[in-house]
């Protein structure tokens, strides 16, 4: 089963007036950089005890299009800033510094079945850039978060009807975020988490560009969270996972993997820069990158269109790298925002053998934060 949740019963960080730095975009979203199109596959079924090959399924697929559903490759760069996660494509990006394919997301033994369908489905569409007649290989960017608590990840579920559909379903405005894609069965800080998304505009003395990134996050303990400064999750003592089994083996799992998008004319190595910055961001919510946690993350920019041939001599405008700060600053804002929003818009799920993630209590964090007189508005 494929479903959806509703944008109209979202709520967001902002609605509750925590002041995020920064000026968004129209749909405070990585879908506010031109051309960038978003698409999901949420697949819910089964519920109980778990039975390996059947459910219960709480897992997904998220598809990122950097220029839409065309072969156009973009300049990009990729950052781990804690290797324990895996990423398709990513030699040949670092090595050519160009993304030639959508970048997709899912739970971790899935990887493979969605490479392999993103495959298909570039051909299907003839989105490919042969060297010679029909010589040519396709290395999509794949990577993954674990969803194992709430989901059969065992089981295999994902299949190409699903990345297809993600892929298909694709659409730049407004998006989902919490349980939806790839963020399907993912917890932040022992709460629900799930797809954040986030976008800064910067001064037009600083060039009016646009940062979008989108998150999938899976990781930190309660104890970590941080928000607008303040140690929220320490004050908060309720609300806690279930997990029925050894939670000595699952401390210090998790995972976040951050896709950054800009119209900034940036090259390769100015996006590693921009890259490494997500970093900053994580750590304002209180990321550590433990060492069973994956910090993995990609920039791309969507300028420069036409820079990618493969016999002819390109010109290309790129920024200085004096003027690099205020994109730096636009990402680290929109990485906090974006994994905050992830948490704001997740719902309560019951998953396999009844394990159990609440959404974080918006209401309490309200609270904590006006005590100390942070809300935007009070």
């Amino acid at each position: 089963m494929i479903t959806s949740n509703s944008l109209a019963d979202e709520i967001r960080a902002r609605n509750l007036g925590i002041p995020f730095s920064g000026v968004t975009g129209k749909n405070n979203a990585i879908t506010d950089v031109g051309g960038v199109k978003v698409g999901y596959s949420t697949i819910i079924k089964d519920d109980g005890k778990l039975k390996i090959g059947k459910g219960s399924i709480r897992t997904g697929v998220t598809a990122i299009l950097p220029r839409g559903k065309k072969f156009s490759p973009v300049f990009s760069s990729i950052f781990s800033l804690n290797g324990n996660g895996d990423m398709t494509g990513s030699q040949w990006v670092e090595e050519s510094g160009f993304l030639e394919t959508p970048i997709l997301i899912t739970n971790t033994h899935s990887v493979g079945v969605v490479r392999d369908s993103t495959i298909s489905w570039m051909i299907d569409n003839n989105l490919t850039s042969p060297l010679k007649d029909d010589l040519f290989w396709l290395l999509p960017v794949v990577t993954e978060t674990w969803d194992g608590i709430l989901n059969d990840i065992n089981g295999m579920h994902v299949k190409k009807e699903h990345v297809y559909n993600a892929l298909n379903s694709a659409k730049s405005g407004a998006i989902e975020e919490g349980n939806v894609g790839g963020g399907t069965g993912m917890k932040l800080f022992d709460f629900k988490g799930g797809t954040g998304t986030s976008s800064r505009i910067l001064d037009k003395k600083d060039g009016g560009y646009t940062v979008g990134v989108l998150v999938q996050g899976n990781f930190g303990n309660r104890d970590d969270l941080i928000i607008a400064g303040i140690p929220v999750g320490k004050k908060i003592n309720d609300f806690h996972s279930i997990y029925h089994g050894d939670k000595k083996k699952i401390k210090d799992a998790g995972s976040i993997i951050v896709v950054v998008a800009t119209d900034a004319p940036l090259a390769p190595h100015q996006l590693d820069k921009i890259a490494k910055r997500v970093s900053l961001g994580l750590s304002r919510v209180g990321g550590v990158a433990r060492n069973t946690s994956g910090e993995i993350f990609i920039a791309f920019s969507t300028a420069n269109n036409g820079a990618f041939s493969r016999k002819d001599i390109s010109t290309i405008k790129i920024l200085p790298n004096d003027k690099l700060d205020p994109l730096y600053e636009a990402t680290i804002n929109a990485t906090e925002e974006a994994i905050i929003n992830a948490m704001f818009a997740a719902k309560k799920m019951v998953g396999r053998n009844g394990n159990t993630s609440f959404p974080i209590p918006k209401d309490k964090v309200k609270e904590l934060l006006k005590e100390h007189n942070i809300l935007l508005g009070y």
